[in-house]
């Protein structure tokens, strides 16, 4: 709590903005430790989507604790990804800003939906389209949409083909308000699970076959 009391109070601000969220109930939020060296200051937070999600809630801990879920020893998990917010108080001309969100979410597919040569793009448009949704004002948006094949062989080789869609993508948040940002990025993780509802013209990914 000493290195948050000697925090500069825009980076206190930010986190108390984190502490306001309220991400979907599916989503699972875990403070995880934050990069050093890509900033001063930072926060980081895991988020995972379970086919079953747990009732019960653990204790927040640290300062951007939030809306924490344990998953059930039986969940399937559907999606996963990492949310990092970080500050520089003497700004960065590469962000055009102090602040800096940087993003990563991946999901298995079945092999034939992850063919889909659209895929990289309907996933990046799901990010302008889930901070539009929460009216999150930024700028400096970027990042990548890949594809990941895996193929099994061997004594796992009747394991069928799947694909991975990943996303990594970074933003500049225009203040330290960043509660809707983490909102739309929860929605982002939803959304790359196949949950419904999505914003009006979105449609979700197939989710994986389970075998």
């Amino acid at each position: 709590m000493g290195e948050l009391a000697a925090a500069p109070p825009e980076f206190v601000q930010a986190l108390t903005a984190l502490r306001r969220a309220g991400p979907r109930p599916e989503v699972a939020l875990e403070e995880i430790p934050a990069p050093a060296r890509l900033a001063p200051y930072g926060v980081a937070l895991s988020a995972d989507v379970f086919e079953k999600t747990a009732a019960a809630q653990r204790p927040a801990h640290g300062p951007a604790a939030a809306f924490f879920h344990t998953p059930s020893e039986e969940a399937t998990e559907l999606a996963t990804g990492r949310f990092i917010l970080l500050f520089d108080p003497a700004g960065s001309p590469v962000w055009d800003g102090r602040f800096r969100v940087v993003t990563y979410i991946r999901a298995e597919l079945d092999a034939q939906m992850g063919n889909d040569e659209m895929l990289g793009t309907v996933a990046w448009t799901w990010l302008s389209d889930a901070l539009e949704e929460h009216s999150a004002r930024y700028a400096n948006a970027g990042g990548t949409a890949t594809r990941v094949l895996s193929e099994s062989f061997g004594t796992l080789s009747e394991r069928p083909q799947t694909i991975d869609i990943e996303l990594r993508a970074s933003w500049t948040p225009a203040d330290s308000d960043v509660t809707a940002h983490l909102e739309a990025w929860a929605d982002m993780v939803c959304a790359f699970a196949g949950l419904p509802p999505l914003p009006p013209g979105v449609t979700p990914l197939p989710r994986r076959r389970l075998t």
